[in-house]
């Protein structure tokens, strides 16, 4: 136990510059259940890195509970447990899955196709704001616009209280990170006052009406229920957080992998029907969640490991999706891998099972949309300065990435 090479999973800086991968291989071939000792204010736990135990622990919510402890890594007071529960990615079933029926209705397919041809406005207008000069810093003027616009024009959001939403969700997510917030204590205002504005849209729909996803949500019934208030604000805050920031890490991410690998964008402008098959390979080499945890409700065996009920079991979604038993070469960043393997089915960036991302559908969509504007528009794209990274062990995501391009 604790051979794992020089790496603390839970230090934010472990993921500075990228995923530890070394680390990951390691894990995945020597110990793919390994205990974790306490650090950085987190409890200990079972790391897992291989897609087996994974997928065995987020198919199994009787035996791997997300509401025991709720499925975020820091460890919450008992009043916190009760209030985090209330978010549809701390339930277990049925609880959950009643909530999920409900909030299904307003990601089909076939509605979320209806909105591309507004996306392809939107990116458009965001790429004629963020190219003439020929610089830019890619996350705050082009990743973090589409998803923010997207998600508050299907939420009903008032255009004049985007840029705080994009606030809050940054102060939510970012409290291992200094310039972003400088207490647990913001974390909680922050997400009050995320809570308040769904409030506001609750009252303004059931006093005017609207229509979208406010409207599929208060309007439906979970087993002949309608929502109360206060649950749809809980959906409201967890879609805009999700909807908003992993979105936008993706896309920021994918566009670093690409500046590093110069000849696979060139490959994307001279095809843009690479397109989606390269979105997967953004998903898999760099999902936007490092990681989800569960508790043990019963003693058990995991890759061999025995398990104790109470036990906490971390998943650790960008090492599961390098797994040498799934991909071929899976330390290779390659756009053309879903043309020879299975992709898109084999990443765990949306997880597994229960808690599958009900935004999968949307998010490929935006970032397919944006992705075939940029190389449709941008012209050898490099580095013009540092990568500021978010400093977490929760999203692995990018703050500033400032790059030059030739306009096409």
């Amino acid at each position: 136990m604790n051979r794992c090479p020089h790496i603390d999973l839970n230090d934010p800086e472990s993921y500075r510059g990228g995923l530890p991968r070394e680390a990951f291989t390691y894990l995945r071939q020597e110990e793919p259940v390994y205990w974790h000792a306490p650090s950085h204010g987190s409890p200990g736990y079972w790391a897992v890195t291989r897609q087996a135990e994974i997928d065995e622990v987020s198919k199994n919510p009787q035996l791997f509970s997300s509401a025991e402890r709720t499925c975020m890594l820091k460890d919450p007071t008992p009043e916190e447990v009760e209030m985090m529960r209330a978010l549809m990615i701390n339930m277990d079933p049925p609880k959950h899955l009643k909530y999920r029926r409900l909030v299904r209705s307003a990601f089909t397919p076939r509605k979320v196709d209806s909105y591309e041809p507004r996306f392809r406005e939107i990116a458009r207008e965001i790429l004629d704001r963020a190219l003439p000069s020929g610089r830019c810093d890619f996350v705050e003027d082009i990743a973090m616009e589409l998803p923010l616009i997207a998600i508050c024009e299907l939420m009903g959001v008032p255009l004049e209280k985007r840029q705080r939403l994009f606030e809050l969700t940054n102060i939510m997510l970012g409290m291992d990170d200094p310039d972003l917030t400088t207490s647990e204590e913001d974390g909680m205002n922050a997400m009050i006052e995320m809570f308040m504005l769904g409030m506001e849209l609750a009252t303004a729909h059931r006093e005017n009406g609207s229509e979208g996803i406010v409207a599929t949500l208060l309007d439906g019934t979970v087993e002949d229920e309608p929502l109360t208030d206060e649950e749809f604000c809980n959906f409201f805050m967890l879609l805009i957080v999700a909807g908003n920031e992993t979105t936008r890490t993706v896309t920021s991410q994918g566009m670093r992998m690409l500046l590093e690998n110069p000849d696979q964008y060139q490959a994307l402008v001279d095809n843009p029907g690479l397109v989606p098959d390269a979105i997967e390979e953004f998903l898999r080499y760099n999902p936007a969640v490092i990681a989800f945890r569960r508790t043990a409700m019963e003693d058990t065996m995991l890759g061999g490991q025995q398990i104790r009920k109470g036990d906490l079991v971390q998943l650790f979604y960008g090492a599961a999706s390098a797994d040498e038993t799934v991909f071929d070469d899976p330390e290779r960043f390659d756009i053309l891998r879903n043309q020879r393997e299975d992709v898109r089915n084999g990443h765990r960036a949306f997880g597994v099972g229960q808690h599958f991302c009900l935004g999968s559908h949307l998010a490929r969509l935006e970032l397919t949309v944006i992705f075939e504007e940029i190389v449709q528009r941008m012209r050898n794209p490099r580095l013009d300065g540092e990568i500021q990274w978010l400093r977490s062990s929760f999203i692995h995501g990018i703050k500033h990435m400032p790059i030059v391009f030739d306009v096409a």
